[in-house]
């Protein structure tokens, strides 16, 4: 099994016994702000649950029906992440209103705060673990359940910190209100998610650090050739597309121009083995000089 799916398919092995432990937190005391947390990570094993599935769809290999392969379903199953998060916010919102409406004393709060720490931590090293897999992997899906998580950690701090101030100062309003800033934070991280993905399903282009690297990478190997223009760029879940426009004198024989478009492949599968590059062979009337990388000859 490939190892993000195996990471996404321990993510709702977590996500369950996190769910369990934020739910027994709850459960002892009765706070709103730990209700708050629970509903957040019954997000993350269904996200968990989803990302598993965008994985083994974006796994499967280019057909007559998707013939640029399914890489995109790593975005669909964030963005319905991203849907399922801003959903929850207004959820614990609810919760949130109905507790400054009619507060209640807190049962047993250092251990509701004790159990949802260790819930907190499992949280934060698995996300690390996320992290690390979802770059070396390039998986959308891993990087936007690490994302989340990390979110979740951020969340269970503060309610941790809300349920405290009850605690400490015996002002019950302090646990609704810290439920209704986490749901908050909750709703914006849910929006910056779909933000996100919306961006890579509309083919946002690459950023402007990678940009350079790809226009180095041409400018470094492409010797015989006058220009480059045009350059188009996309992501799709672990690959990224390129193609541009490359001019070449006129009277080039087509298998030496040849040789320039292998040498500029082959350097990107050494420099940047995801990408699938695709070279639009020109003349110098095609030159457009303004805007153009140009190249030595």
């Amino acid at each position: 099994m490939h190892s993000a799916t195996r990471i996404a398919s321990g993510s709702i092995v977590v996500g369950l016994v996190v769910l369990a432990l934020k739910t027994a937190a709850w459960w002892v005391t009765g706070s709103a702000a730990l209700y708050s947390d629970a509903l957040e990570t019954v997000v993350n094993v269904a996200a968990s649950a989803m990302a598993l599935y965008a994985l083994r769809v974006a796994s499967r290999p280019a057909d007559h029906d998707h013939p640029f392969g399914h890489a995109k379903a790593e975005y669909l199953a964030a963005a319905v992440e991203g849907a399922l998060i801003v959903a929850a916010a207004g959820s614990i919102l609810q919760n949130a209103w109905h507790t400054w409406q009619h507060p209640h004393v807190l049962q047993s709060p250092l251990l509701g705060i004790g159990v949802n720490a260790v819930a907190t931590l499992i949280n934060f090293l698995w996300a690390q673990l996320l992290l690390r897999v979802s770059r070396r992997s390039r998986s959308a899906a891993l990087a936007a359940d690490a994302r989340h998580l990390l979110a979740d950690v951020a969340t269970g701090l503060g309610v941790m910190a809300g349920v405290t101030l009850v605690i400490v100062t015996g002002r019950l309003a302090f646990d609704p209100v810290t439920a209704a800033l986490t749901a908050v934070y909750v709703l914006y991280s849910g929006l910056r998610l779909i933000r996100h993905s919306a961006g890579a399903l509309m083919d946002e282009a690459l950023d402007d650090e990678t940009l350079a690297q790809i226009q180095a990478v041409i400018r470094a190997n492409g010797r015989g050739a006058i220009e480059a223009h045009d350059l188009r760029t996309r992501h799709a879940g672990q690959v990224t597309f390129l193609e541009f426009h490359l001019v070449v004198p006129g009277a080039m024989p087509v298998a030496e121009a040849h040789d320039i478009c292998d040498r500029i492949e082959a350097a990107f599968r050494r420099e940047m083995n995801h990408l699938i590059v695709v070279i639009h062979v020109e003349p110098d009337q095609k030159a457009k000089r303004q805007g153009a990388l140009l190249l030595s000859q």
